[in-house]
């Protein structure tokens, strides 16, 4: 009896110190061999790397993983998992190399295939990108509820920064706020009531501005949609109006409308108050004859006829300047607005984009030749243009069509699994040029495991919506910069005041060898000194490895993160002798860190650096524009982020936290979708 309890025993240890079942292929073992030493310690490199890729350690993972391959060469999900490391490395050329040798020993399938496609295709920029290319139809807001009427005849549209989109409903005189997926969030129809409410544009400082077709009125609103004031009245007087429609803002905040009624644009200041009006016959300009949509490039002031079919150009004083657009080029002009470097405008049953330099025409969607009167196409935060078709009565969400076919370019960027069972995960959702998805909610993912849904999951949180950055101040040390001190502690001063106190600083100095100089909260720089600098000036900066530096800080920071880099805007013959730009922008990019530049000259900075700004989200600045460095940060904040947080809890066995475990997520939106798989190791037990 005792013999067979101490068998039994010896059976039910073994099984607890049993190595589990393998991670990985042993491509080292002879056929009818049991597992190879090889595959024990590659199994071990590989938790490793891991581990050190979720805690943004990727250099540390690289070498983790070529150790692992090392003593299973070829192997395939080492394979995979060291690409990742090189393209959140910024390395993408050589994390393509990764995976197409995965692929070619068919792993991975499509997914891997697809992402292959996608990181090779989107390392050519293409900064036209979208301006010139046909939209379908993806998705619409119906306006019906069963029988119930939601809105009636949808005449403009306004995107938010979180992804949702106020509506302008001409025919039941309301705003609607809707969601990414056309849920309707709140309903708009003030304490006095609109009359014919046609165009809706969001001022500089933050308020809504509205026209009133029937009211002859202009309707400022809070954020949320109360009232603040009404602008204007009926007449034809300074300051009056008959039948405006669409409205426009220059830099200075003045307020420009279409005065249908009286043949004109009235200009009204900041605070409500008529300045002016033109558009009328002069000895160099016909007149307008039925003037619509309205918009301010750059305080170029541009104007839509719809009778004549063409868009005219003035400027902010009201004095014309010339036609953009050839009378009879366009059928019945509507709603025109800004778009990057072009104007989209509502033609009758198209949507247009023209070229503010040269004035050259694209059609980009149209609803055919039916029932069909498209009054705006406005592009939203995920980069579809939200069209209004106020005869057809619907809202439609138009993408392109490689963004159809292609879908969402889905990432899990990290796995925390420190409370296992409950697991949080961290992914970014993007289009295929690096354009994050914003608004999406709980109902637009799904998780599995092993293609079983989870348990409890939860959408904890979007980055989109954080108030919070980091940031790191990268001061060049060039010699050109020693005349410069002054400027710098202004602008490291304004920049940290404007942080309230909020988030994390980091100061990295540019000079010959990068020199981390603070770290810490931005309260403790009020009284910045540039010479408290340990960094000296030099001849030969290495400003390449100095934004590695700089980047590689943010890995782990908040969500929201940027690099300020203040500079003279030149650079040496040495600058990137490391690193190559378009690893740099590649390293920002996938870590979501924008590069944005200071420049204590005005003009523009070397090519260099200018490459950089432009491929990272990021801004340029004069240190002495006159509205100040205060913005930079709002800036910053400003910028959409398609990084989500989900949490949800597993039922996957762990095997004493030597198993990896699995899962799978993918995101919708309307007709379009993504996915991404991986996998995670829970504590060792």
């Amino acid at each position: 009896m005792k013999k067979v309890l101490v068998a039994v025993s010896i059976i039910a240890l073994a099984s607890v110190f049993a190595f589990p079942q393998s991670n990985l292929v042993d491509t080292v073992r002879e056929e009818g061999e049991g597992k190879s030493a090889q595959s024990g310690f590659a199994e071990e490199e590989f938790r490793r790397g891991v581990q050190s890729f979720y805690r943004g350690n990727y250099n540390e993972a690289i070498l983790e993983f070529e150790k692992a391959l090392s003593y299973l060469p070829g192997e395939n999900r080492i394979l995979e998992w060291l690409g990742k490391s090189y393209y959140m490395s910024g390395i993408e050329g050589a994390a393509l190399q990764q995976w197409e040798m995965a692929r070619q020993q068919e792993w991975g399938g499509l997914l891997l295939s697809n992402k292959i496609e996608i990181v090779g295709d989107r390392r050519v920029t293409d900064t036209e990108y979208g301006f010139t290319q046909r939209y379908t139809e993806a998705g619409s807001f119906p306006n019906l509820n069963g029988k119930a009427l939601i809105y009636s005849h949808p005449i403009s549209s306004l995107p938010n920064p979180d992804g949702s989109v106020w509506v302008v409903a001409y025919g039941s005189n309301e705003l609607l706020r809707y969601d990414v997926n056309g849920i309707v969030l709140d309903r708009v129809r003030g304490l006095e009531g609109f009359d014919r409410p046609v165009d809706i544009i969001r001022l500089s400082g933050g308020n809504l501005l509205v026209s009133e077709s029937a009211g002859n009125r202009l309707s400022e609103l809070d954020p949320s949609g109360k009232l603040v004031k009404h602008i204007g009245k009926r007449g034809r007087g300074l300051g009056e109006l008959i039948g405006p429609q669409y409205v426009a803002e220059d830099s200075q905040g003045n307020i420009y409308t279409s005065d249908y009624g009286n043949n004109r644009v009235v200009v009204f200041d900041q605070d409500g108050n008529g300045l002016l009006s033109f558009g009328g016959k002069t000895d160099e300009f016909a007149g307008l004859k039925s003037p619509t949509g309205i918009a301010v490039w750059e305080d170029r002031v541009f104007v839509a006829d719809s009778v004549k079919g063409g868009v005219y150009e003035f400027d902010r004083a009201g004095n014309y300047k010339g036609v953009l657009v050839e009378e009879g080029t366009l059928k019945k002009p509507e709603s025109m607005k800004c778009w990057g470097n072009y104007l989209i405008i509502a033609d009758l049953n198209r949507v247009m984009t023209v070229d503010v330099h040269s004035g050259s025409v694209y059609e980009n969607a149209t609803s055919g030749n039916g029932k069909t009167q498209i009054t705006s196409a406005v592009p939203d935060r995920n980069g579809n243009l939200i069209v209004t078709d106020f005869k057809a009565n619907e809202i439609y969400v138009m993408s392109k069509m490689s963004e159809l076919i292609g879908g969402f370019f889905v990432q899990i960027q990290r796995v925390h699994s420190d409370s296992f069972p409950k697991v949080t995960l961290e992914l970014k959702v993007e289009n295929r040029k690096r354009q994050p998805i914003v608004g999406l909610g709980e109902g637009n993912f799904l998780i599995t495991e092993s293609k079983r849904p989870v348990a409890n999951m939860e959408l904890v949180g979007s980055a989109n919506n954080d108030g919070v950055a980091d940031i790191t101040l990268l001061i060049d040390r060039s010699y050109q910069m020693r005349d410069y001190e002054e400027q710098v502690n202004t602008a490291v001063r304004e920049i940290a005041a404007s942080m309230q106190g909020k988030g994390e600083v980091k100061i990295v100095s540019a000079s010959s060898v990068p020199t981390t100089e603070f770290t810490g909260s931005p309260s403790d720089l009020s009284n910045f000194s540039v010479k408290a600098l340990k960094a000296p000036y030099a001849a030969d900066c290495a400003i390449d490895t100095a934004m590695r530096l700089s980047a590689n800080s943010l890995v782990n920071a908040q969500k929201k993160r940027g690099i300020i880099y203040i500079t003279a805007g030149d650079v040496n013959d040495l600058a990137f002798n490391r690193y190559s730009l378009s690893d740099l922008a590649a390293f920002m990019n996938n870590n979501s860190v924008s590069f944005n530049t200071i420049l204590m000259r005005n003009g523009a900075p070397a090519s260099e650096i200018e490459y950089i700004t432009d491929n990272t989200t990021g801004e340029s600045y004069y240190v002495y524009r006159p509205e100040g460095l205060s913005s930079v940060m709002d800036d910053i904040l400003s910028i959409p982020s398609g990084v989500y947080v989900l949490s949800y809890t597993s039922s996957l066995s762990t095997e004493f936290g030597r198993r990896y475990l699995p899962v799978e997520v993918e995101a919708y939106l309307l007709s379009r979708s993504g996915r991404d798989e991986t996998g995670y190791f829970a504590p060792l037990q």
